[in-house]
């Protein structure tokens, strides 16, 4: 009997995530575990419960009245235990983040003192990636991303005000190598080059003025994937740095940075914390959340 209660659930968590990875990541298992699990209850019941091809997982038409009777008995069952988890009264446990360079540095790291030490149980793990990656199929909780970023089948939770851009450079290399008056000067700077994270390519610079935006790909003599090193490099003098104002912003105020192109500065939508399934959430997590919310 509990090996087919087993086999039962792991079947209604695939046909809910139609696929094999996103599920077998969601019960801790592999993948080919999982596969032969779901086979075997097909086979002693004798009847096909999944339709499967090399792109996607469905249940059949029997798989799909299974589900309907499963799915929220299931729910139910996973709901009294975790009403049962929120009446402990230290919430522990570990949250893991997936989240860009920037998020991590600005927004995350400078929040996490107070809370650790409100809840000295809970454990918060940050994986920095500035790729976009698939937060279920690598055991994330959370991922965070800027707003336009967020899958739309994601809920999402607002962590920061909107992220001002801006372009930098030392007096020194403007003084040797001039300034640029419209965004088309800067293709005959020595730039600061972003490499992207998710096709390798070299980040194109987005710009806006009134309304209008543009995107200038730029060129120069160094290129980084790196926040702390472009801000490094831009301070050494080697060329014009794109990044968020406020990572430049003390240097600006110190006199060492000056702005480029202020009126081109683009506004970028703020830092949302984005998750898939409230069904899922520890009370740790809640108030993780709870936490990082943007009040603003």
């Amino acid at each position: 009997m509990r090996r087919t209660f087993n086999e039962l659930y792991a079947f209604t968590v695939v046909a809910r995530h139609r696929s094999f990875t996103r599920a077998a990541a969601h019960l801790g298992m592999s993948q080919s575990a999982l596969s032969q699990t779901v086979k075997n209850l097909e086979e002693n019941l004798g009847v096909r419960l999944l339709t499967r091809s090399t792109r996607s997982v469905s249940p059949t038409e029997a798989g799909e009245r299974l589900l309907s009777r499963l799915g929220p008995q299931f729910d139910e069952m996973e709901d009294a235990l975790e009403a049962l988890n929120s009446d402990r009264q230290t919430p522990r446990g570990t949250i893991r983040i997936s989240a860009g360079e920037h998020a991590a540095l600005a927004i995350l790291q400078p929040r996490l003192a107070d809370f650790l030490e409100a809840y000295p149980e809970i454990t918060v793990e940050i994986g920095v990636d500035g790729g976009m990656i698939d937060i279920v199929a690598e055991s994330f909780d959370a991922g965070v991303r800027l707003g336009q970023q967020v899958a739309k089948d994601m809920i999402a939770v607002r962590i920061s005000a909107d992220i001002r851009v801006c372009m930098v450079a030392t007096s020194g290399y403007l003084d040797k190598h001039g300034r640029p008056q419209a965004p088309e000067d800067l293709t005959q700077h020595r730039c600061i080059n972003v490499r992207m994270p998710t096709h390798s390519g070299l980040f194109a610079w987005e710009l806006e003025k009134d309304g209008e935006e543009t995107r200038v790909r730029v060129d120069g003599p160094v290129v980084f994937n790196s926040l702390p090193l472009r801000l490094a490099s831009a301070l050494d003098g080697i060329g014009i740095g794109y990044m968020p104002l406020d990572q430049a912003e003390p240097h600006l105020k110190a006199g060492q940075l000056v702005p480029v192109l202020e009126d081109w500065w683009p506004v970028w939508e703020g830092y949302h914390l984005y998750y898939p399934n409230r069904r899922q959430m520890s009370p740790a997590f809640r108030l993780l959340i709870d936490h990082l919310r943007h009040r603003g």
